[in-house]
């Protein structure tokens, strides 16, 4: 989250600085997707996001390989002692094969998913892997279709390509982020990130770019969905797919199509035209594929992204149930604290510390103040419990986790320890209980001691000087999407219209 704030404010003030009537906004890797909607949901002039799209999957002995769940399977082997450093080391120059991001419904294919589902990217362009042609085909009518935003001021239609002719456009209503990026539309990028098995990532990222606009968007408007959407994509880490796999089926428009009883079809997008209208010509799924299932048929149930309260996180916290251990969704055990990521690195494998499979992994000290937020929230099994086949355990703390992850990790624990939260009061040996069906996660300790604890709390020095200054000094708490106060149109932010910057010198 560090360094999505700076690529937001720095993406902002470059469009700002710039005569632009229309922007592109070439995007990627996880954080690059979110920073560039929020800057664009603040300067609010007409944009259409373009991604570069996932790489296409590797091969080892025969195995389908895909960055990076595939990567973190086999270093848990690799841990575990059944993967020897040549095989290993085989399997690292497997795992990219190509340009592009990761080829499972990481942070990156989820952001993208989002972004087409909410109206912000044209039809077909979440999927097309990195190089192929569909992904420059893509490319060149989203250029056309910001042209066309800028020609007609307000908006415009992108060019459709009828048969044997050529591209078309004419003038309609508005297409600025603000009239795209709508309450409706927000929500249906929620339903598509259940329906994915998307990653937890995206909640912070939506929750920050809805706040932009001066939307509350909350943990409950996220749970909601996640009662009534069930597993529809089959790709990892929820799946066994990948993004290439969910391209061929058809991609986010054929996902939309088997959603549409579930969506806002009068939502606008940027081709001018509404998410209903976009739908009327999309072809259902072929009864050839797996990768896109039906709503009667779903991959699994609702709930894939699970929202968390309780005594260890007043505000909330988060899990991925899809990529979970269903037999620890109700634990309780005895927490293992580690105070920093440095800490845990150092100190995971220590045998004096004498961690079995019912201990609870907590990792405080990685929140947006602290740490700047980083994925270091899945932490590693310790080495002698994955050479035990100990795949998976109970780990909570205030950082993330990377998308493309999995596990029974709770996440993004608000308030963080960094300012005093529940997670700075845990001590060794504490109980912590985990009950997903009832969305707690809890810290089992007599309220009176944790008030003495909470007396002998000290809050961390913030960094000296520079942007880590600033960051921390202003930064807002996960549930809140991590992003700078004085930017959160919510808190009282104004939205800035990017015609108010217009003078009569700038070019069209």
């Amino acid at each position: 989250m560090l360094f999505r704030n700076l690529q937001a404010m720095g993406t902002e003030e470059m469009i700002r600085a710039q005569p632009m009537d229309a922007i592109v906004l070439v995007g990627g890797c996880d954080k690059t997707v979110p920073a560039q909607l929020m800057a664009a949901a603040s300067v609010d002039l007409p944009a259409v996001c373009v991604v570069t799209g996932p790489m296409m999957t590797g091969s080892w002995q025969g195995q389908r390989l895909g960055a990076c769940t595939d990567c973190r399977r086999f270093w848990a082997d690799h841990r575990g002692g059944m993967v020897d450093q040549e095989q290993i080391t085989a399997i690292e120059q497997s795992l990219c094969p190509t340009s592009g991001t990761c080829m499972v419904m990481g942070s990156a294919s989820t952001m993208a998913c989002v972004t087409e589902a909410m109206g912000m990217m044209l039809p077909g362009g979440a999927t097309p892997p990195s190089g192929s042609g569909d992904r420059l085909r893509n490319a060149v009518a989203s250029g056309r279709c910001a042209a066309g935003l800028a020609a007609n001021g307000n908006g415009s239609s992108p060019p459709e390509r009828p048969a044997g002719g050529s591209a078309q456009a004419g003038p309609v209503a508005s297409c600025r982020p603000s009239d795209i990026l709508t309450r409706p539309a927000l929500l249906n990028g929620i339903t598509v990130l259940m329906a994915v098995g998307g990653s937890t990532n995206a909640i912070v990222h939506l929750t920050a770019i809805a706040r932009r606009l001066g939307i509350d968007l909350t943990l409950d408007d996220f749970h909601q969905a996640a009662q009534r959407v069930p597993l529809l994509v089959d790709c990892k880490p929820a799946g066994s797919g990948y993004m290439e796999d969910l391209h061929r089926a058809g991609g986010v428009p054929v996902l939309l199509g088997q959603l549409a009883p579930l969506l806002d079809l009068s939502a606008t997008t940027v081709t001018g035209k509404t998410l209903g209208q976009l739908l009327e010509r999309t072809a259902p799924p072929g009864d050839w594929q797996s990768t896109i299932r039906p709503l009667d048929q779903p991959l699994g149930p609702p709930g894939s992204l699970v929202t968390l309260q309780g005594s260890l996180a007043p505000d909330g916290a988060v899990l991925k149930a899809a990529a979970a251990s269903s037999e620890l969704l109700s634990h309780r055990g005895p927490a293992i604290v580690f105070e920093s990521p440095e800490d845990a690195a150092e100190r995971i494998d220590d045998p004096a510390l004498e961690i079995t499979p019912d201990h609870v992994l907590v990792l405080r000290n990685g929140g947006p103040i602290a740490a700047g937020m980083p994925e270091c929230g899945s932490l590693p099994i310790p080495r002698h419990l994955a050479e035990a086949g100990v795949r998976d355990m109970v780990r909570v703390s205030d950082a993330r986790m990377s998308g493309t992850a999995f596990g029974t990790v709770v996440l993004h624990c608000s308030p963080e320890a960094a300012v005093g939260g529940p997670l700075a009061l845990v001590r060794d040996g504490d109980t912590i209980e985990l009950n997903v069906s009832e969305r707690r996660i809890d810290l089992l300790v007599d309220e009176a001691e944790l008030d003495r604890r909470r007396a002998r709390f000290v809050k961390p020095d913030l960094p000296r000087r520079g942007w880590r200054r600033l960051y921390a000094e202003h930064v807002t708490q996960a549930h809140l999407g991590a992003d700078m106060d004085f930017l959160d149109a919510v808190g009282g932010a104004a939205i800035h219209r990017g015609s108010e910057q217009a003078t009569e010198e700038s070019p069209t």
